[in-house]
């Protein structure tokens, strides 16, 4: 942080909600003429996040004591409009808080130790169906505890995250770091995928033994048809790879017929079909 009048007990002029929202929207144009890509954080209404992900990241800020004086303020500026510029990589975050002045927010989180990610794989293993269920968050009760266990889960403790801001007050957390914290919490609402990248894990791995059919160690489970049975139910052949082989018919030019019926070809006379040993009337 940046130390100066504020820090020794100064304050900054008070400027209006509206006179934020329009100081905002200026300097956002401005940053763009420059040729510069903006990514700002626009709430709809007063939520700053409706997700699991983003209302988990928002609930773990907040359960911790070394925050609570600095996140109200977070929140009103996120709610303004103040946060003009949002970029999030891997395991950081950037961002351009509009306040008396514009300032440049940094917050660096700590890689996942892969002892404790290998921990939630196994946890997590088989009971996440799908990419989709992860990322929109569809969990059972059971899962939501183990990722978001304070000790053994996956979202950083304060210990895990480093601030600085430009501006001039002297607290470890200022308001502009607040309200770029909470804009994470609102940018996971629109791309989930995001957090996992902040962590430095991959969160296909998360879901890889419960949905290809294939583990972690790579053995084939249950969950995958077998050649030879595909071939079976279609009366088809397959080559070793699970594919039709060169020369045989398709599945789609595959007549099927049931095993109590018999077709015969059209010669110029109605079609007869025999079920069963009787004929049809």
């Amino acid at each position: 942080m940046s130390y100066g009048y504020y820090s020794y007990g100064g304050f900054a002029p008070y400027v209006s909600v509206a006179k934020r929202k329009l100081q905002a929207a200026k300097k956002i144009k401005a940053l763009q003429k420059k040729g510069r890509s903006i990514s700002p954080v626009q709430l709809e209404g007063r939520t700053i996040a409706k997700t699991f992900w983003g209302k988990s990241w928002c609930s773990n800020l907040e359960a911790y004591s070394d925050f609570e004086n600095r996140l109200p303020r977070g929140r009103s500026y996120l709610r303004n409009g103040s946060v003009l510029d949002l970029q999030i990589g891997k395991g950081k975050v950037t961002a351009l808080v509009n306040g008396s002045s514009l300032y440049t927010v940094e917050i660096v989180i700590r890689a996942l130790e892969k002892d404790r990610w290998q921990s939630l794989i196994k946890n997590c293993s088989g009971q996440i169906d799908s990419l989709i269920e992860l990322l929109q968050g569809r969990f059972s009760k059971a899962v939501m505890g183990v990722i978001t266990d304070k000790q053994k889960g996956l979202f950083p403790s304060p210990q895990q995250i480093s601030m600085d801001c430009s501006c001039p007050d002297g607290a470890v957390m200022c308001k502009h770091v607040a309200a770029a914290l909470y804009g994470v919490g609102a940018r996971l609402d629109e791309k989930p995928e995001l957090f996992f990248e902040l962590r430095h894990v991959d969160h296909l791995e998360l879901i890889a033994a419960g949905t290809t059919g294939i583990t972690t160690s790579g053995k084939q489970t249950d969950k995958v048809l077998k050649s030879k049975n595909l071939s079976q139910l279609f009366g088809i052949e397959l080559d070793s790879g699970g594919v039709i082989a060169p020369g045989k018919k398709s599945i789609s030019s595959t007549r099927i017929v049931p095993k109590n019926k018999t077709v015969r070809k059209k010669n110029g006379v109605n079609k007869k079909t025999r079920v069963s040993g009787k004929k049809k009337r």
